[in-house]
């Protein structure tokens, strides 16, 4: 009876734990998710702001790009696939925004073929044509 009860002991900080770990874990991945902005390759995404704009820094600008079109207006261009960060300071130094970037596909309307380890994607819009990823 004595080990009995020693399991139980050990048993409820591990279920503490296991619960809270999972509370947490649930909270962090949609505030990840909310801190991406997603652009397509080749496209355009405009961003808004409250205020205006004195600098824009991109991480990687061979991934993205971005161009001041008004003094509270961003566009921001997927240029090559992968994730970089977009940083917008204020006339003050003070971060506007202070984001990750992904820029992937547009899934509706591409096609992708496996062969063994060779890839190819098609654009399907109208008819599908390989698109030239390097």
């Amino acid at each position: 009876m004595f080990k009995l009860l020693d399991m139980r002991m050990m048993a409820r900080p591990i279920f503490a734990l296991t619960v809270c770990t999972a509370a947490l874990t649930s909270a962090i991945a949609p505030a990840e998710a909310e801190n991406t902005i997603r652009v397509d390759l080749d496209y355009a995404r405009i961003i808004k702001l409250d205020r205006p704009v004195s600098r824009v820094i991109v991480g990687n600008a061979e991934i993205a790009d971005a161009t001041v079109s008004d003094a509270q207006t961003i566009i921001l261009t997927g240029k090559s696939f992968g994730t970089t960060n977009l940083v917008i300071l204020d006339n003050d130094g003070n971060a506007i925004v202070d984001e990750r970037v992904l820029v992937s596909l547009e899934d509706n309307n591409t096609v992708q073929i496996y062969r063994q380890d060779e890839r190819t994607v098609m654009s399907c819009t109208p008819a599908c044509e390989p698109l030239d990823l390097e």
